[in-house]
């Protein structure tokens, strides 16, 4: 007969596999003539699993060839493992809009798929799909073919591990940098909207109120930070709209590569960098951070409050997409909001009692729980690596990534006794 797991089983598994599996994917690390002792081989690995891009090897351009692409290996894995996870367990825990995820891919693909082993199958054959037509573009912009290869895996899975130290910066010709951003872009964006375009939807992404108000916010960004970099920096506007839309959408969508160090840029842009690392893309995406999901309920919530100030005896139901909401599936997303500004302000405590630097503290932190990537400052910034930081660091670091990556809930649910009594 069929394995029938109940809610607490499949949270557990999920949990659990997620250990297991960074324990097992460290042990290359440990043993290959790298000098990582095990705090950076379980970071580097934690780090790839959970898409998140944050790197403790120095002297990528001269590593051994399995050595890079085991850690693009890593990420193109954790990718898909994100997606099916989000379709298949995330619905039961009520965290904020993935109980959504039923009405959200709406009647249609419910017609299609009416399993979720259907839509992860699916969405599975989306992104290796999109993974192939990456790498091959990349290969015919000027990468060799193992660069295509593990720079794809790590674009679409929003992950950032790179073949070289610096990154895109390695890599000259501006259509590399573009082609990039678009797969880190797609990479974002709800994966079910391609299988609806596949079949027969082909404006799904503008009739998705997620994808659009996550493109739109990141055009509004891009032309900001272009117009600042332009006017205030005196580079060059067609090198200013490339370097901002690639960094961009690169903390954005959580991937982490970077083409130059935007620390650099004034205090302006690492502000807006910074509050970018906590926004993510959407939910049923590769990436990381609180979600847009989420920001659309909390706004919609607010305006709702605005509107009962305004007219206590108004009856103002709560929607969303036109639809009624559940007052339960707002909740969740404030109680989500809460808990990751309250995870990220107990981080960011701990690595500041460790001995680091506000910024190198609370950037690190965001950047662990955000699965980003870069954080900000020397040490962990864009041109920096997480090498120099302690071993405590990193551990603490590894746990922020893994809680961000399984949405605070998943693995929080299970310290609580009551969670494991019938």
């Amino acid at each position: 007969g069929r394995i029938r797991f109940d809610i607490r089983q499949g949270f557990l598994l999920t949990s659990s596999s997620w250990f297991v599996m960074s324990g097992i994917g460290a042990l290359p690390f440990l043993f290959a003539p790298l000098g990582l002792d095990i705090a950076d081989s379980v970071f580097e690995t934690v780090s790839g699993l959970t898409t998140t891009g944050s790197t403790v090897i120095v002297g990528l351009d001269r590593m051994p060839r399995g050595i890079l692409l085991w850690r693009g290996m890593l990420q193109w894995v954790g990718g898909i493992g994100i997606i099916v996870m989000a379709i298949a367990m995330l619905p039961y825990l009520g965290v904020g809009g993935m109980q959504l995820f039923r009405t959200e891919s709406s009647d249609r693909s419910e017609k299609i798929f009416p399993r979720a082993g259907q839509i992860a199958f699916a969405t599975t054959a989306a992104y290796l799909i999109l993974n192939v037509a990456c790498a091959l573009l990349y290969y015919f912009s000027g990468m060799t073919g193992f660069e295509a290869i593990v720079h794809a895996m790590a674009t679409l899975a929003t992950g950032g591990f790179s073949t070289s130290d610096s990154s895109f910066g390695h890599f000259t010709n501006p259509a590399t940098h573009w082609i990039a951003t678009l797969f880190m872009l797609l990479g974002g964006l709800p994966f079910v909207v391609y299988i609806q375009m596949a079949f027969g939807r082909p404006l799904a992404i503008w009739q998705d109120s997620q994808a659009r108000h996550f493109i739109m916010g990141i055009a509004v960004v891009i032309v900001v930070l272009t117009a600042w970099l332009w006017l205030t920096r005196e580079v060059a506007f067609l090198d200013a709209l490339r370097l901002v839309a690639f960094n961009v959408v690169s903390v954005v969508t959580t991937t982490g590569f970077a083409s130059t160090d935007y620390s650099l840029w004034g205090n302006f842009a690492v502000i807006v960098f910074f509050v970018l690392t906590f926004v993510g893309g959407c939910t049923g995406s590769t990436s990381g951070a609180i979600k847009i999901l989420r920001f659309e309920l909390l706004f919609g919530f607010i305006w709702y409050q605005i509107q009962r100030l305004c007219r206590p005896r108004g009856v103002f139901p709560l929607r969303y997409r036109g639809r009624p909401v559940e007052f339960e599936v707002m909740r969740s997303a404030m109680t989500f909001f809460f808990l990751y500004m309250a995870t990220f302000m107990a981080l960011t405590l701990a690595l500041s009692a460790i001995g680091l630097d506000l910024i190198t503290a609370s950037s690190g932190a965001a950047t662990a729980l955000g699965n980003v990537g870069p954080g900000l400052g020397e040490i962990v910034g864009p041109a920096g690596t997480f090498a120099p930081l302690p071993d405590s660091a990193k551990w603490l670091l590894s746990l922020g990534m893994l809680l961000g990556r399984l949405e605070l809930m998943t693995l929080l649910v299970l310290l609580v006794p009551s969670f494991w009594k019938k």
